[in-house]
């Protein structure tokens, strides 16, 4: 059993008499710009990510900078 197209239906009736078309408009605007937002925010840590592991500097997870030349010693 799972939810048919007329539970859909009577759903999304109640929620536009209950909250407005105008305010669901808004709402699914907010939606869209938070999605927008994630989804630009996993490609800027995605770049991030690829210029420290090829920037040369050998940080840890820790934060803790050590030169290559230190790691050989």
């Amino acid at each position: 059993m799972g939810i048919s197209w007329v539970q859909i239906l009577v759903v999304a009736v109640l929620l536009i008499l209950l909250f407005g078309r105008g305010r669901i408009s808004s709402l699914m605007g907010d939606v869209a710009r938070g999605i927008t937002s994630f989804r630009q925010g996993l490609r800027e840590g995605a770049d991030e990510t690829a210029n420290n592991a090829d920037d040369g500097t050998g940080q840890t997870i820790e934060g803790d900078a050590v030169n290559k030349s230190e790691e050989d010693k």
